[in-house]
């Protein structure tokens, strides 16, 4: 799942939505790739399973190699 996941969001819907979304959440149906952003995780994924009820979901934090982080950095790459 994480991997079709990763799939999906590195050809083609990486380019269509980091632009002034990074550290919102991506939610990504790994079966159709639709997807919906939103600043959580179940903000987005509720938005994904009202538009398809049986999705399948994958999130991610745009921008960021994870969805939550611990301790008192950031996990973000640095550019």
């Amino acid at each position: 799942m994480a991997r079709r996941g990763k799939e999906l969001y590195e050809s083609g819907i990486r380019q269509q939505v980091e632009a002034g979304n990074e550290g919102k959440i991506i939610a990504i149906d790994i079966e159709t790739g639709d997807f919906e952003v939103d600043e959580t995780v179940v903000a987005a994924t509720n938005r994904l399973f009202e538009r398809n009820p049986d999705a399948q979901p994958f999130g991610i934090r745009i921008g960021h190699p994870a969805v939550y982080h611990f301790g008192s950095r950031s996990l973000k790459k640095n550019s």
